[in-house]
């Protein structure tokens, strides 16, 4: 089976190396909020092209902590996208804000300006902007549109490790950006882990206290923070995969660029291709079929794996039915959601098997 992520087919000079991560934390005595903490922070930021990074216990707590330390809460709205992980809008409930969903571009699944647009108060307080499946477009009018609406730009980065857009790398763009590292991303723990990362050391302080229940020093909680910290072992680790990130990003890209090349059959929809100035980092690769579950099928039979990301749009998730959105609706997220599908796209592909995804998928036929 071509799977999704083949995590054992791994360098074994990587596994020997984060074995050795694990044996340098164990030996060091110091488990939590550490060196290997504020090295991989260090590591990331620099990645990111940010002054700070503040290491979290996962993705989540990284979108709440953004929203927080920007004092979003109850009361204010947020403005998001329907096609997401339902973290992304539970972070902003959590935070005590109201998520509002705008609509997708019906060629990238990004979200739509006019959507954005419309669905705008008097009560929004920022824009969250999920890169979803790894592509960073079009920044310079999502940055405008904040600056000419006194809104926050906060970056959802979950799927977009060293994607960039004119030589900026997301998380870079706005106030503040989140990321996650759970073991599926392109940079992916052992486990849960998260991290912030923004230029304004007000911003990184706070977030600071956040993760560690509000503490400012030991024994002194000037606000109430929450217990959310990247441990040393996961640090070690992402310190280890960091390095081999240039080189699984460069396979990925070149997987889809095959992918773009060569799949050609009618029943199936490819989405747009990354613009000149847009560094694509694939996290996922999707494309879209009217007749999702006997493509699926097909598939499977072929032994080939495939999963839907996203199959249920968040407002026709049952805790939200009545979240506010577009009041023309949200038809094109509906339409990718019954549509998307996500091939195999990962750096431990072999040549056999990218060449037996395209002809698996290419001989797709309903007759």
């Amino acid at each position: 089976m071509i799977l999704m992520n083949d995590f054992k087919a791994e360098d074994t000079a990587l596994r020997e190396a984060m074995l050795s991560a694990v044996q340098r934390v164990l030996d060091s005595g110091w488990y939590v909020l550490g060196k290997e903490l504020e090295k991989f922070e260090n590591q990331w930021a620099k990645a990111c092209g940010t002054r700070y990074g503040v290491g979290v216990g996962n993705g989540l707590d990284a979108i709440e902590i953004a929203l927080r330390v920007l004092d979003i809460g109850p009361g204010d709205e947020v403005i998001t996208t329907p096609m997401t992980a339902f973290a992304t809008v539970l972070a902003i409930l959590r935070a005590g804000a109201t998520p509002v969903l705008a609509d997708i571009e019906r060629d990238t699944a990004l979200l739509s300006l006019e959507s954005v647009e419309r669905c705008f108060s008097s009560k929004t307080k920022a824009l969250l902007l999920v890169h979803l499946y790894g592509q960073v477009r079009n920044m310079s009018t999502w940055a405008q549109f904040c600056t000419d609406n006194n809104i926050a730009l906060i970056e959802d980065c979950a799927q977009a490790h060293l994607a960039q857009w004119q030589g900026t790398v997301a998380g870079a763009f706005g106030e503040i950006g989140a990321y996650s590292f759970y073991p599926t991303k392109n940079l992916g723990a052992i486990g849960d882990a998260g991290m912030v990362v923004t230029s304004d050391s007000v911003l990184a302080e706070k977030a600071t206290r956040l993760r560690n229940y509000g503490q400012s020093e030991r024994y002194h909680h000037p606000e109430l923070g929450m217990n959310s910290r990247l441990d040393e072992i996961q640090a070690a680790l992402l310190s280890e995969r960091l390095k081999w990130l240039p080189e699984f990003t460069q396979r990925r890209q070149a997987i889809a660029a095959i992918y773009q090349a060569e799949l050609v059959n009618p029943q199936i929809q490819l989405l747009a291709s990354p613009e000149e100035n847009q560094a694509h980092v694939y996290h996922l690769f999707v494309i879209q079929c009217e007749h999702r579950e006997a493509l699926q099928t097909h598939l499977r039979k072929s032994c080939v794996q495939s999963l839907m990301h996203y199959p249920i749009p968040i407002h026709h998730q049952k805790p939200c039915l009545e979240i506010k959105r577009d009041r023309q609706g949200l038809s094109n997220s509906e339409y990718h959601a019954t549509t998307c599908l996500s091939i195999p796209c990962h750096p431990q592909m072999s040549d056999d098997d990218i060449g037996k995804v395209v002809e698996t998928v290419n001989s797709f036929s309903l007759n």
